[in-house]
C-alpha cells in the first residue's frame, strides 16, 4: 500500500513539473523564438571520471540530456535542431574508445526508427551530417536506414553531425562546386557556347575569378538542409566552437553553461532561450547588415 502510494505521488509531483513547464514555454513563446538550435555536447567524458563510472557510461547518461533536449526543443516549436555528435578528430582518441562511441551510436540510430522514439512522435526528419565515407560499414548503413525512415517526417529537422568538422564540409564544398561549374563549362564548351572559358586567358581574370560564388558553395554545404542556427550551446563553460557550424554561426547566440553534458537541465535551455531573446534584435540587425 504504501508503494502504490508512493507511485501516486511521484507521478502527480511530474504531472506538475510538466504543467509548469509547459506554462513557462507558453511563456517564453511570446516573444521571438529561434528556428535553429545547435548543441556542442561537451562534458561527458569528464562527468564519468567524475562519479567514478565507465568512460562509455559518462555518453549513455548524455544521450538522456540529448533526449530532453530535444523534447524541449520541439516543444517549444523550434523546426531545426543540430547536434555534434562526433567530430573527424574523435578517431585519433583510442581505438577502444573509439569502437565503443561507434556501438554506441550504432544502438542509438537504430532506436530512432523505432516506433515509439522521439523522432516518430513529433514527427522529425533525420540528416547525418559530415563524410559519412569515414564511418564503419555498420553505422552508415544504420544512418542510412534511419534517413530513409524518417524522409517523409516534416514537423521538425534533427541533423547529427558525425564524423564532420567545418574545415571539412567548407573544402568538401569548395570541391563539389568546383566540379559543378567546370563540368558546366565543359558543356558549354563542346556545345559551342562557351567560347573557350577554360582557357581564360589575363584579360578575363574577372570572370575566372567569379566562376564559383558564395552562393555555389553554400548549396554544397553538408548543412544546406538546415538555415543557420539562432543559438549554438556548448557546455562544460568551453567558449570554442571547436571546428564546428564555424561557416553558420557568424551571427548566432552563443550560450556557454558551465554545466557538464549529462547535467544539462530545462533550466539552462529556458535560460539560453531568454537570452537569445534579450539581444534577438541586435543579432537580428547584424545579419541583416551582412
Amino acid at each position: 500500500m504504501e508503494k502504490s502510494n508512493g507511485n501516486k505521488a511521484t507521478q502527480i509531483f511530474w504531472s506538475i513539473v510538466n504543467f509548469l513547464r509547459r506554462c513557462l514555454l507558453l511563456v517564453i513563446s511570446v516573444r521571438p523564438l529561434p528556428h535553429h538550435i545547435a548543441f556542442i555536447m561537451d562534458g561527458n567524458r569528464r562527468y564519468a571520471k567524475k562519479r567514478k563510472l565507465k568512460e562509455g557510461d559518462g555518453h549513455r547518461v548524455g544521450f538522456l540530456a540529448l533526449m530532453s533536449m530535444l523534447k524541449y526543443c520541439y516543444e517549444l516549436g523550434v523546426r531545426y535542431v543540430t547536434i555534434y555528435a562526433f567530430s573527424i578528430d574523435n578517431f585519433k582518441r583510442d581505438p577502444e574508445e573509439v569502437q565503443s562511441l561507434m556501438d554506441l551510436i550504432q544502438e542509438k540510430i537504430e532506436g530512432l526508427i523505432k516506433e515509439e522514439s522521439i523522432v516518430n512522435r513529433y514527427g522529425i526528419k533525420v540528416h547525418f551530417i559530415g563524410n559519412l565515407k569515414l564511418l564503419s560499414e555498420p553505422v552508415r548503413l544504420a544512418a542510412e536506414r534511419a534517413m530513409e525512415a524518417t524522409a517523409n517526417n516534416s514537423r521538425g529537422v534533427l541533423s547529427i553531425c558525425i564524423a564532420y568538422t567545418s574545415t571539412d564540409e567548407i573544402v568538401h564544398a569548395v570541391q563539389e562546386s568546383c566540379k559543378e561549374k567546370s563540368d558546366e563549362i565543359s558543356v558549354m564548351n563542346a556545345s559551342g557556347d562557351g567560347y573557350g572559358l577554360l582557357q581564360l586567358g589575363g584579360n578575363e581574370k574577372d570572370e575566372r575569378e567569379n566562376i564559383v560564388n558564395l552562393t555555389d558553395i553554400e548549396k554544397h554545404m553538408y548543412m544546406a538542409v538546415a538555415p543557420d542556427p539562432d543559438i549554438l550551446i556548448r557546455t562544460s563553460g568551453e567558449t570554442r566552437l571547436s571546428n564546428f557550424l564555424l561557416w553558420q554561426s557568424a551571427h548566432c547566440y552563443l550560450y556557454s553553461p558551465s554545466v557538464l553534458w549529462p547535467d544539462i537541465g530545462f533550466r539552462h535551455f529556458a535560460w539560453a532561450i531568454l537570452s537569445f531573446q534579450r539581444s534577438y534584435f541586435y543579432l537580428d540587425r547584424k545579419r541583416k547588415q551582412s
